[in-house]
């Protein structure tokens, strides 16, 4: 989800320029910046970064890790990591969660970490359905490597970069708190919900903070567990889902398709005009294991080497004081 159009740099066909770091400059130093959030291809493997509502929907602790390699083969690529906690509490009729996350682009020239808590609040409409509402906040913090940046005034065209820039450096990093919500309704077979992030817009710039601003992104995701013999003690089971997100002017639609049968799970997603997304995972008893692969179908494809995601979910065994309570049945991928 991440976008910079860049047209100031020319340069003969025998230097190599890393445009990775060119596209970090213009990140930084335009005064309108339309940043956009780091993305993950396991939507349901990160529950609680795609909606707050998730949090303490599997009922006992659940420790989630995730790791991204988006493009590895662009040098200074973008490596995303995130972790989190939640579980639902009786006494406060709801779920607390937190998450870290740290993203890093241009080999660490731009890294932007973050922790949120999180609370859901579930009400139970009868015994088949259930709503849940999620609120979160949270701070992060973005910081810049200026001796990484590379600047069109340090270029010759004979013999490359050889010169000093005449740029002075600017504040290197800049921290923000940051407010989101969601919703998410959900039976035994069929789910969906609506999340709002970045809901007051905060303002992360490093030269014009006034006129950078983060947008707010919106999701919506719906989808359905369906067994494919619901008249036998077969496992097998189908599970199509949509997820449409929009941030700024980008607008990305994802459909998806899981096939379960025991401990495994096969998935294939295709996301718009931009990349197919393979998935299998392995899950047993309370330890899941997750790995998917993106083949990318958009413009970059011949040279982005597509991009690697590994997710880990581990959920703890725990006492259940109320019995009448429902747990989401949803992919976990």
């Amino acid at each position: 989800m991440y976008n910079c159009n860049f047209n100031y740099l020319r340069m003969k066909r025998n230097l190599l320029f890393n445009w990775l770091f060119a596209g970090l400059v213009c990140i930084i130093l335009v005064q309108d910046v339309k940043a956009q959030d780091p993305l993950f291809s396991q939507f349901y493997a990160n529950p609680l970064y795609l909606n707050p509502a998730f949090a303490g929907t599997a009922r006992c602790p659940r420790v989630v890790m995730n790791y991204r390699n988006q493009w590895p083969g662009i040098p200074g690529n973008f490596v995303t990591y995130s972790a989190s906690y939640d579980q639902h509490v009786d006494d406060i009729m709801g779920g607390l969660g937190v998450i870290a996350m740290n993203d890093r682009a241009g080999a660490g020239t731009l890294t932007t970490t973050g922790v949120s808590g999180m609370y859901s609040y579930q009400l139970p409409v009868n015994r088949f359905f259930s709503i849940r509402a999620g609120v979160q906040a949270g701070y992060y913090q973005k910081k810049i490597d200026w001796n990484n940046l590379v600047f069109g005034d340090q270029i010759s065209d004979r013999n490359g970069f050889i010169y000093k820039t005449a740029e002075t450096p600017i504040q290197n990093s800049r921290g923000v708190a940051d407010f989101s919500a969601g919703i998410l309704a959900f039976s035994d077979k069929f789910y969906g919900g609506f999340a709002a992030h970045h809901l007051t817009q905060p303002y992360e710039g490093f030269t014009n903070a006034a006129k950078s601003r983060l947008p707010r992104k919106y999701t919506g995701h719906v989808g359905a567990v369906i067994p494919l013999n619901p008249f036998s003690t077969d496992d097998w089971t189908l599970s199509p889902n949509v997820i449409y997100q929009q941030q700024a002017n980008f607008q990305q639609l994802n459909l998806g398709l899981y096939v379960s049968k025991g401990p495994m799970v096969g998935g294939l997603w295709y996301r718009n005009r931009d990349a197919i997304i393979a998935l299998v995972g392995f899950k047993m008893d309370k330890f899941k294991i997750g790995y998917t692969y993106d083949v990318t179908i958009s413009k970059l494809s011949n040279a982005s080497a597509g991009s690697h995601e590994l997710s880990m979910i581990l959920t703890f065994k725990c006492k259940v004081k109320r019995k009448k309570f429902n747990t989401i049945n949803c992919p976990t991928f």
